[in-house]
Parts: structure tokens; C-alpha cells; sequence
């Protein structure tokens, strides 16, 4: 059986990655990189593990490509995450040129989770660049919503 690589595809692997990240005793948030729909890099969140507020999934994994790879320019590239980024990941896009972001769950909806706002939303941060990806959201919503329960924000 031939496995279809889609959105879905490679949001599931994004959510799995933020379950483990869960489990791992940080916030549950994970992310992948893909080009040419093959997965290049995968990203945890590891505040807790590394004591570094920011290192969140998105951004951590954006850091150590481009470092690795000795590359800035992410514009063929898909970053899939379980949530809507935060202002600091989104600006980390911005700067490295991202083409495309797909998330699952969005602002708000950490949000109320959260039980607070959030800061402002990657939309805000993406309508006032030059450097904007394409974006999708939602895409897995319940199954992302999913790794939230039961989980309290310190």
C-alpha cells in the first residue's frame, strides 16, 4: 500500500511530535520541516529539558536547519506545527523567508486552553511582512485539540 503524503500526513506526524513532547515534560507543541514532500528536520518543544523559554518547537527547529545546512532562505520549504505559531516563531519565519506554514490548532483556540490570551496571532505578524508564507489552518483540528487535554500551562 502506497502512502499518500499530504497535509494530513505530515500534520499527523507534526501532532506526534508534540505528544512526545508532552510526555517528554515540556508544552505540547511540535513541528516538521518538508521539501519535496520529504520530512527534513523535526522540532520539539524542549523549554523544560534545555531551561530556555525560547525554545520553542518552530523556532528551535529553524535555528539548528538553517545552521546545520548554512542556508537562510526556507522559501521551498512547508513548516507543518500542532499550533498556531507564537510571535516569536512567526517572526523567525518571516526573517527566514518561509514558503509555506500549516498548523492544526489555531490562536484562539490555545487561547482558551491557555486561559488567557496568547499574545497576538501569527496572521497579525505575517499581514505587516513582506516575507509572508501561504498558510493553512486547521488542518487535523480535533487531533491536535487532542494533545491539549488535560494539560495545564504554568
Amino acid at each position: 500500500m502506497k502512502i499518500i503524503k499530504n497535509d494530513e500526513y505530515f500534520m499527523r506526524k507534526a501532532i506526534e511530535i508534540a505528544t512526545k513532547s508532552r510526555n517528554e515534560g515540556n508544552e505540547p507543541f511540535g513541528a516538521i520541516l518538508v521539501k519535496d514532500n520529504q520530512i527534513v528536520m523535526v522540532g520539539e518543544n524542549k523549554i523544560n529539558t534545555f531551561k530556555d523559554p525560547t525554545h520553542h518547537a518552530e523556532i528551535g527547529l529553524i535555528r539548528e536547519f538553517c545552521a546545520n545546512n548554512n542556508i537562510f532562505d526556507l522559501s521551498e520549504y512547508t513548516l507543518y506545527t500542532s499550533c498556531e505559531p507564537c510571535v516569536m516563531c512567526s517572526g523567525a519565519m518571516v526573517w527566514s523567508n518561509l514558503g509555506k506554514m500549516v498548523y492544526s490548532v489555531t490562536h484562539d483556540q490555545l487561547a482558551k486552553i491557555a486561559g488567557s490570551n496568547i499574545m497576538i496571532s501569527s496572521k497579525e505578524v505575517f499581514e505587516k511582512s513582506p516575507n509572508k508564507p501561504i498558510v493553512l489552518e486547521k488542518i487535523l483540528n480535533n487531533e491536535g485539540l487532542e494533545v491539549f487535554k488535560g494539560y495545564k500551562f504554568e
